[in-house]
């Protein structure tokens, strides 16, 4: 970062490319790129463009690869298959990616699992950048300007425009650069442990289970009253997905979540209040006006009727702790802020220090007896990593006797 009263250097544009960026999309011309990569150096700078909002898969529809002595190559991973062979040859070296939380599962579906990484997202956050999407990292560090117009475009789109394939190749090809920048960076200021802690967390994390009732994730769902009301909400959902996944397309992009809801909360009588409800939309809310009535006659008639309120272990929110159990939240209130004083020395966003559902779960139910020990056992089984239970235990420890003790010195309420 800039000392304090400098004047920023002036933005300089990236590097023109030497020739117009080629999409590699034939098993023959993606074998021969390996040999290219195999003969350059250093580590390779991965990324991957998706189609989400437009597609109902999250794979990915272009794979970017740059290696120096190598250059950058735009992979169509449709097109060419399985890529276990550039999974091979990357195992060894440093992957770097910017966000790899995102990307590393549709890269493992074809076959590429990086076995050392270096994060350039994760690395800024943890550095205390107050930016971090990968054009203000960029600008921080190499001092260039880069566009990032086609970040949400639909990358399943063929042919891939000029335009879109140029901001492709830009992603990988000032990574290592940016990366390279970084880690001096971070060096400096000590961090160089908490990253590498961090980076080895983001490859060993296993991907979340399914949701038991994904459903439930519809917006405006608390709107609709009622099990039977729900039960119509929930087939509507299952309708628009399983027709989604058939087509491809993003369930959006059948009909929105909101057309389901007020479907749900209105509970047609026939086929034709249905068409006659005017929150009912969407590009397939007519064309597909049989397949929604028929989702409504199995949630009206259906006997596994929902429960009211999801059967899960999640708490309650943190706001409503003080009359739910007032002790939880003195304990969580207490620790909070000792957490925010520690990430805030540290230099760093707190959610990166410790999650706030692990602290949540501590407060709620604190291990017994009270000791750092099991506390640090306990933030353990939370997946907290070495450096977040040194740098947090003792505090949240010394918190939770401090809010006893003054829950024990403060009179009861003489009203």
């Amino acid at each position: 970062m800039s000392e304090p009263g400098a004047e920023a250097a002036p933005l300089t544009s990236p590097p023109a490319p030497a020739q117009p960026r080629v999409v590699t999309d034939t098993r023959e011309a993606y074998l021969a790129s390996l040999e290219v990569l195999a003969a350059g150096h250093g580590p390779f700078a991965l990324d991957a463009e998706r189609a989400s909002g437009y597609r109902y898969s999250q794979r990915a529809y272009l794979i970017q690869v740059f290696r120096r002595g190598a250059g950058v190559f735009l992979y169509d991973p449709p097109a060419i298959g399985s890529m276990s062979e550039l999974g091979e040859l990357i195992q060894g070296e440093q992957s770097i990616l910017h966000a790899a939380s995102q990307d590393l599962a549709c890269l493992r579906e074809v076959g590429i699992d990086p076995s050392e990484l270096f994060d350039t997202e994760l690395g800024a956050r943890l550095l205390g950048l107050p930016r971090v999407g990968l054009g203000a990292v960029v600008e921080e560090l190499l001092g260039i300007h880069l566009a990032k117009e086609h970040s949400a475009a639909d990358w399943s789109t063929r042919p891939l425009p000029a335009a879109w394939l140029e901001y492709a190749a830009l992603d990988v090809e000032l990574l290592v650069d940016t990366a390279e920048r970084l880690a001096e960076r971070i060096e400096e200021a000590g961090k160089t442990d908490i990253v590498r802690q961090e980076f080895q967390a983001t490859l060993d994390r296993e991907a979340k289970a399914p949701r038991a009732e994904p459903w439930r994730r519809l917006s405006g769902l608390h709107a609709v009253r009622g099990q039977r009301n729900l039960a119509v909400a929930r087939e509507l959902w299952r309708a628009r997905d399983e027709l989604a996944q058939r087509r491809d397309t993003a369930p959006g992009r059948l009909i929105p979540d909101a057309s389901i809801t007020a479907a749900a909360r209105v509970n047609p009588a026939t086929k034709r209040d249905l068409a006659s409800i005017s929150d009912f939309r969407g590009r397939a809310s007519r064309t597909e006006l049989d397949l929604w009535w028929a989702a409504i006659q199995t949630g009206q008639t259906t006997d596994d009727l929902p429960g009211a309120r999801p059967s899960s272990d999640t708490l309650p929110p943190p706001r409503s702790w003080v009359d739910k159990n007032p002790d939880a939240h003195a304990r969580y209130t207490a620790a909070r802020t000792r957490i925010l004083a520690t990430a805030e020395f540290l230099t760093m966003p707190v959610e990166n220090l410790l999650t706030p559902e692990t602290l949540r779960r501590l407060a709620w139910t604190p291990p017994q007896p009270l000791t750092v020990e099991t506390v640090s056992a306990a933030l353990e089984q939370h997946d907290a990593r070495r450096w977040q239970i040194d740098a947090t235990a003792t505090a949240i420890v010394d918190a939770f006797v401090e809010s006893a003790q003054t829950s024990e010195d403060t009179p009861p309420d003489a009203s």
